[in-house]
């Protein structure tokens, strides 16, 4: 999978060495001497990405950027790097979500996978974002009458009862219910069901 990766680190050789690495590998490299550099020039978060971060450095640690990015919404993935493993800071970065740890000797066949599953993670995350802001663009579309008969439907209610409860003819009711599957795009009541249960859609929505 291409991506970019962001490297974050004050020492220039390791720096210079990593992003070779990458690059012979096919991924896109931005390079950061400082985490303060990182929150001035923010990374890309809407393409596939992943950051390098090296736990100490003189000025914002690692943990310090982690923590900053995170309340910031990012969800870009972290590989952390280390001279040596410290416990109590791996377990603190993982808990914090850290994607994972490695020691800064560590070889390319140990590297590239780490960064892969960052990259792969980031990318379902997008994927799923998109897919929910589709959905959601989608309901937009749905005029009062079609989103009650939406809500009702997912929620588990046969025509029949929505008719009832709205207190319409069942033929009315299944009119709406085709034009909703229409305009949400669903090629079964299950589909739209999940829909309706990805969108946090249910029988108490207004």
């Amino acid at each position: 999978m291409s991506g970019i990766v962001y490297i974050v680190d004050e020492d220039a050789s390791f720096r210079t060495e990593i992003q070779r690495q990458l690059e012979k590998s096919g991924y896109r490299v931005v390079a950061y001497e400082s985490a303060e550099r990182v929150l001035e020039q923010r990374p890309d978060e809407n393409e596939p990405g992943c950051i390098l971060l090296d736990v100490r450095m003189s000025g914002l640690s690692g943990p310090a950027l982690q923590s900053r990015l995170l309340e910031d919404g990012s969800a870009l993935p972290i590989v952390f790097l280390a001279d040596h493993f410290d416990v109590s800071t791996i377990v603190k970065a993982i808990k914090a979500g850290a994607e994972d740890f490695l020691v800064k000797s560590v070889q390319s066949d140990q590297l590239l996978p780490a960064v892969e599953r960052a990259l792969a993670r980031h990318w379902s995350s997008l994927l799923a974002n998109r897919e929910f802001d589709t959905l959601r663009s989608r309901l937009a579309t749905l005029t009062p009458r079609e989103r009650q008969v939406f809500v009702l439907v997912v929620g588990g209610k046969l025509s029949k009862q929505v008719a009832y409860e709205l207190g319409t003819s069942v033929r009315t009711i299944k009119a709406h219910r085709k034009k909703v599957m229409e305009k949400m795009r669903a090629g079964s009541l299950a589909e739209l069901v999940s829909f309706g249960e990805r969108l946090g859609v249910s029988t108490h929505d207004d």
